[in-house]
């Protein structure tokens, strides 16, 4: 964490601070010890991700992804904790709390399903304080729950349109497209965001260049594009699934302001100096000095790229109208890394 901050030019004091915050009871586990609970964060059961997005016009922040982990953790008290969490930072960081709670009963249970409850997304920047977003379980009360849950969210988010929408682009081909995350921005910003986010299984390039049509005003053939350097030759992704996602703003209704594509190119790739020239690739053709991948890389690891595929776990493109942002996912690899793969 404190590598990656000196790579995008920020103090590390309060990042590594607020980390430690949201690891909770896994944050001075030792690493001889197996994880504390096998979170779906990383694919080694290690609770954070880091990853940094790079905007087209030479902006850099630095992201986490992490699931809290309290000292007995389980479903439900996983979910509790990701709750008393909220409740601790609120006041310290002045957290818009409204949306949230406005949902959070839908994605609560007291026997939580699926692979995790809530998840959070921390932002940091060299200008200010960092924001923060919630991830919530679709499936938090069983799959067959989910479209109902979503769509009731989007309802009493003032969104009623948008659910029928992401339905007639993303959810078209029935349990190969699943919904996945459900997230809300807690700041005050008029651009605080409300996200759905659809796996989409075995999906064909065509899949997800229609799924970015939703979007009016961008270029859905940036996807194709994205999938054609990171993967090229590949017709169906059938390894792990792209991820479309959405973004509604302050004065969107049934149309989304923002698309952006996952790759989980750690599935495409025999390995990470393959993905590392393939990132480098994409960022060359939108303007972005691709020498930020070696200096991401090198704040994480000092293992031989060729060894391994899942360093470089997910790389994204951020459409909307006026601007473009690619953002590479990066696992610290704590407890081994992405299991290797038969070549």
């Amino acid at each position: 964490m404190q590598n990656l901050c000196r790579t995008v030019g920020i103090d590390a004091t309060e990042p590594v601070r607020l980390l430690g915050d949201v690891l909770s009871a896994a944050d001075s586990r030792p690493l001889s010890q197996p994880p504390l609970w096998p979170s779906d964060v990383a694919d080694d059961g290690t609770p954070v991700e880091f990853s940094v997005q790079f905007e087209d016009n030479g902006a850099r922040h630095l992201r986490i992804l992490a699931e809290t982990i309290p000292a007995a953790p389980g479903p439900a008290a996983n979910l509790q904790a990701a709750r008393d969490l909220i409740d601790t930072l609120a006041d310290r960081y002045e957290l818009s709390l409204d949306r949230l709670r406005s949902v959070q009963d839908l994605f609560s249970s007291a026997e939580p399903q699926g692979k995790f409850s809530w998840w959070f997304s921390l932002i940091f920047t060299a200008e200010g304080a960092p924001k923060f977003k919630v991830y919530f379980n679709p499936e938090v009360c069983g799959a067959e729950s989910a479209p109902h849950l979503v769509e009731e969210a989007f309802a009493r988010l003032g969104l009623p349109e948008a659910y029928s929408t992401i339905n007639k682009f993303a959810l078209r081909r029935g349990e190969l497209d699943r919904l996945t995350f459900f997230a809300v921005d807690l700041d005050h910003s008029p651009q605080s965001r409300v996200k759905l986010y659809v796996s989409q299984h075995d999906a064909r390039p065509t899949d997800v260049e229609f799924a970015a049509s939703a979007v009016p005003c961008i270029d859905p053939g940036l996807v194709r594009e994205l999938c054609s350097v990171l993967a090229p030759g590949t017709e169906v992704f059938s390894g792990r699934p792209l991820i479309s996602s959405y973004s509604f703003v302050e004065g969107d209704q049934e149309k989304p302001s923002n698309y952006s594509l996952y790759l989980p190119i750690r599935d495409y790739v025999p390995n990470d100096a393959v993905a590392r020239e393939r990132v480098q690739q994409h960022l060359r053709m939108h303007r972005i000095d691709p020498v930020v991948v070696d200096e991401v890389i090198d704040a994480v690891t000092d293992r031989r790229l060729e060894d391994n595929a899942g360093l470089l776990a997910h790389v994204s493109l951020r459409l909307s109208p006026n601007r473009t942002g690619t953002t590479v996912y990066v696992s610290s690899e704590a407890y081994g890394g992405t299991p290797r793969r038969d070549r």
